[in-house]
């Protein structure tokens, strides 16, 4: 019986180290470490803790919840004076909702505050009106954060938003405008404008390029491993690290076709740039790998990861073909966006209707949404998936209560 006591009684001095507990937790699976936060209130704290969190996602991948699609038409975009307006009817912030949380957020009233949907980082959005007013609303806090004005006008811009981990748990991002020119054969700069949000201030700044460059406005970038990524003009993309501090810009041409509907930029699995285009007969996966080339120099090349058919897809599918009848015209398939951190899936539609098609199987999903599918102009505008990291919160760790 002492024997058995002394082992209970090293079990919890065990337990009650908040160092030991976190080491111990690291080797649970997303869907049992995320149980235990009803445990108490201390192992909240400590599932919740930056700290925690930051050790975990080395070693596990945890993803992500979809809330729907957002939607922002971009005839609303620069619109000049006396430009077509939104008809009172229209939402500003149309949300194509996808699941309950979608939902609250949706009937919320929140949207009605924010302006025009312009990104989304980590679950955290980017709304306002171009060129003064931006937002930056959290979903978890429900705090929102209007930013001052921007000190300079740009008549055409495009946008990045990065945000970052913080050890305090409060909102640390930037947002960042690049002015758009309309001289190709005179500009090799970019003119940006970064707001931190921990100095709160907008700085102004000129990006350097070795070759004539111009952006491509009112679109906004694909952020991977920090380093930003535009779509410019003439089949480029220009890349920008915000951490340069030579505050340069380099340009790559893009792989494939030119002759394409649509085209999408995001991140793979591997943490890679993946660029995705689709025509009529079907659509192409590419992925940026960079390379050594030599002991100093790296080459960064395209590879083809995926080549696919919509006819010769929908075939294998035929119980959607014969549900959604319009899928049955492969010519009105669409790539729509990628999936946060996925190379095996991407999101595509037609008509109104949305799917997900996974590449490898060839296989599609139908994704129901709320909303008023048929009354989007989809060919003027983007349908951007929104999703909430999954990691739980606490309000403990927000007040300084954290015990790790």
């Amino acid at each position: 019986m002492k024997r058995e006591k002394r082992s209970n009684d090293s079990v919890h001095d065990a337990l009650s180290c908040d160092d030991i507990l976190c080491d111990i937790l690291l080797w649970l699976p997303p869907e049992s470490v995320f149980k235990l936060i009803i445990v108490s209130k201390r192992w909240l704290s400590c599932i919740c803790s930056y700290a925690f969190r930051r050790s975990y996602l080395k070693r596990w991948k945890v993803s992500s919840h979809l809330l729907g699609f957002f939607v922002c038409n971009s005839l609303y975009l620069g619109r000049p004076r006396g430009g077509l307006r939104r008809g009172k009817s229209e939402p500003a912030l149309p949300l194509l909702s996808t699941s309950k949380e979608g939902d609250d957020l949706k009937y919320s009233g929140i949207l009605k505050q924010l302006g025009y949907f312009i990104d989304s980082s980590n679950g955290i959005l980017l709304c306002g009106r171009h060129p003064k007013t931006y937002y930056v609303w959290d979903p978890i806090t429900k705090q929102k954060h209007q930013l001052p004005r921007p000190r300079v006008y740009f008549e055409e811009l495009c946008m990045a938003f990065i945000v970052e981990d913080s050890p305090d748990e409060a909102m640390c991002y930037k947002v960042i405008r690049a002015k758009c020119e309309t001289r190709l054969d005179e500009v090799n700069n970019v003119t940006i404008e970064t707001y931190y949000s921990k100095t709160r201030t907008w700085c102004y700044s000129t990006l350097t390029c070795t070759s004539i460059l111009s952006l491509c406005p009112w679109l906004v970038a694909t952020v991977v491993r920090g380093a930003i990524h535009w779509f410019a003009v003439k089949g480029n993309i220009a890349i920008y690290n915000p951490e340069d501090e030579d505050r340069r810009i380099a340009l790559i041409k893009l792989p494939g076709s030119f002759d394409f509907d649509e085209r999408v930029l995001g991140e793979s699995s591997e943490g890679l740039l993946q660029y995705g285009i689709s025509c009529k007969s079907g659509m192409e996966i590419w992925i940026l790998k960079t390379e050594q080339d030599g002991e100093t120099s790296k080459n960064s090349k395209w590879t083809l990861r995926y080549k696919l058919n919509f006819k010769t897809t929908w075939k294998k599918n035929p119980k959607l073909m014969t549900t959604f009848s319009t899928c049955s015209k492969s010519k009105e398939t669409q790539l729509l966006s990628f999936l946060p951190r996925n190379s095996e899936s991407v999101y595509i539609r037609t008509g109104d209707n949305i799917f997900v098609c996974h590449l490898e199987a060839k296989e599609i999903e139908v994704v129901h949404y709320d909303g008023r599918g048929s009354s989007i102009l989809w060919d003027f505008s983007r349908v951007a998936p929104y999703f909430k990291p999954a990691w739980p919160y606490s309000s403990l760790c927000q007040d300084g209560q954290s015990t790790t």
